[in-house]
């Protein structure tokens, strides 16, 4: 499936009955899950999120835009966000199975219907916009509404579709297709924007112009990607800087939040904490979380929802309000509970859900979770070794034992529930009808498929429980010896896991038709399974050398 995120912004962000109007709009739409909206009062204008297939979220987003201009009137708009129109700028992001060149056309049609069916004045931008002179949001936006009156009427502003004739009452509309971009403000314990303004010139990309021997010239800021502006924000009587990261591989959130905590210092200023607009990836948090762990020496092997956690705490972005990860991450927002169902249970619904009539859980997915419990033991450890006390110099070795384990954690719990869904796909293939020649083929075929990632996913625990057990042994020999027993145990929950596993492998390929396919996949497995083995002997032996030892 091809998926496209929409992020249009409406310059309405006080009247909460028109923002809904516009949102109803899209949620009238099949197939687009609208993920968030976040209106600005200061800014008296609202972010909204969604996704969906690139046809859908096209539709709705030609609704929405059509519903902002009936009930905006940009005559009478205020706000200290720049904007020229009712729906000032609508983005398309590519998200899933989808090339920039494809969301750029897409972004086009959009245009296209926009300027000729509503007769809004539109222009293209970013990798929409063919003319690179014009593809700068900023460039075209530069004068806003109050002075697109004229700048229309020049030749070079031409819109790309629709009248070159400004409407009062709407405005103009900028469409266009972009990376995913992060827009963040930074608050600061001033009120001044002139001071807020110094802080935005000295980290934004483009920089400021200063006279150097009486000629201006330009002094770039020390952030590369980003776009920053001061502004007072009476809602919440403080000034911001008001920031997009337009690429947060090269200048991350965590990155400009200290630059910014910099230069504000250096300026008699202090940051008190920041606000994300819109939405943000689940790694832009972890990798945050994970550079201020770094920043106290401390290990970053921890869970995700400690490193998210350490994040927000660490840049304030709970100071204004709650920030709730499961609404303000998009991997969260895009995912189906189903696909986590086992792994969400407490402790004892999983028991009973395992021990019911029911077939399912069984012994792969009970294979996975025992893996799972073994490489967080080994994990414990790598954690406890890191902040050992007099074992300081160390810390950073036993961090990345902890992320490592980490990493197999994440991937063994997803397998959990993926072993559950293979058997289900099964017994769905099995449900299929079979009265005729066709009907036949068809079910043969889905029982076959879904045979084979029966066969994948127990594999994968396989796998990934042996490749655990590196860390185990490390833990065992290296880490804190008062917690030896403990990374023993993960040892025997690894090889137990990769036995249980292995089982499945095993029976599964006996209703796999592909012969080759299944003989090379158990030979693999043996050649894991008695290495895991001859490990575990390995492991246990050093461990009871220890005991005796005492």
């Amino acid at each position: 499936m091809q998926l496209i995120e929409c992020v249009p912004n409406f310059s309405e962000g006080n009247d909460l009955n028109i923002i809904k109007q516009i949102t109803n709009e899209i949620e009238k739409v099949d197939g687009v899950r609208l993920l968030n909206v976040d209106p600005g009062k200061a800014t008296n204008r609202t972010v909204v999120t969604m996704v969906g297939e690139p046809g859908n979220v096209i539709e709705a987003a030609f609704r929405a835009i059509k519903k902002a201009g009936e009930l905006i009137d940009m005559s009478k708009h205020k706000g200290e966000h720049p904007r020229m129109g009712a729906t000032d700028v609508c983005p398309l992001i590519p998200i899933a199975n989808i090339s920039m060149q494809e969301t750029a056309g897409y972004a086009q049609q959009l245009a296209k219907r926009v300027g000729e069916e509503l007769a809004i004045p539109v222009y293209l931008y970013e990798a929409a916009q063919p003319d690179k002179s014009r593809s700068n949001l900023s460039v075209i936006r530069a004068g806003e509404y109050e002075g697109f009156f004229k700048k229309i009427k020049e030749p070079q502003w031409k819109p790309d579709f629709g009248p070159a004739e400004f409407d009062a009452k709407r405005g103009a509309t900028v469409i266009g297709a972009r990376d995913f971009l992060v827009a963040y403000n930074v608050n600061l314990n001033t009120t001044s924007t002139r001071r807020a303004n110094a802080i935005a010139f000295d980290v934004r990309e483009a920089g400021r112009n200063v006279e150097i021997d009486g000629k201006k010239v330009n002094q770039p800021g020390t952030l590369k990607c980003v776009k920053a502006i001061g502004w007072f924000i009476e809602e919440y009587g403080v000034a911001q800087i008001s920031m997009n990261l337009t690429n947060i591989n090269t200048t991350p959130v965590h990155v400009a939040f200290d630059e910014v905590c910099r230069s504000a210092t250096s300026r008699g200023i202090r940051v008190t904490g920041s606000e994300l607009v819109g939405l943000i990836p689940l790694k832009a948090m972890t990798d945050a979380g994970k550079y201020f762990l770094r920043k106290q020496k401390r290990s970053t092997g921890v869970s995700e929802k400690e490193l998210i956690k350490i994040a927000i705490k660490s840049m304030g972005l709970d100071e204004l309000g709650p920030f709730n990860p499961q609404e303000r991450i998009i991997e969260y927002m895009l995912a189906n509970p189903a696909d986590s169902r086992l792994i969400n249970m407490n402790l004892t619904d999983f028991a009973n859900e395992t021990a019911s009539e029911s077939p399912a859980p069984g012994g792969g997915s009970i294979s996975a979770y025992v893996a799972t419990l073994g490489i967080s033991l080994g994990t414990m450890v790598a954690n406890l070794s890191s902040h050992k006390k007099g074992w300081d110099e160390r810390w950073e070795e036993f961090s990345n034992y902890a992320e490592q384990g980490e990493a197999y954690k994440a991937e063994l719990l997803r397998l959990v529930d993926a072993d559950t869904a293979a058997f289900q796909k099964i017994m769905q293939a099995f449900a299929l009808p079979k009265a005729t020649a066709e009907d036949k083929a068809i079910r043969t075929q889905a029982i076959q498929s879904a045979t084979r990632y029966a066969i994948e996913i127990p594999f994968a625990v396989m796998e990934t429980a042996y490749k655990s057990m590196q860390v185990i042994k490390a833990m065992v020999i290296q880490g804190n010896p008062n917690s030896i027993t403990d990374a023993g145990v993960g040892a025997l929950c690894a090889r137990s896991a990769v036995i249980g596993a292995f089982m499945n492998v095993r029976i599964n390929s006996a209703g796999y038709n592909d012969k080759n396919f299944t003989a090379d996949l158990i030979a693999r497995g043996t050649t894991i399974q008695n290495n895991a083995i001859a490990l575990e002997a390995e492991i246990i032996k050093y461990i009871d050398e220890k005991i005796a030892a005492q």
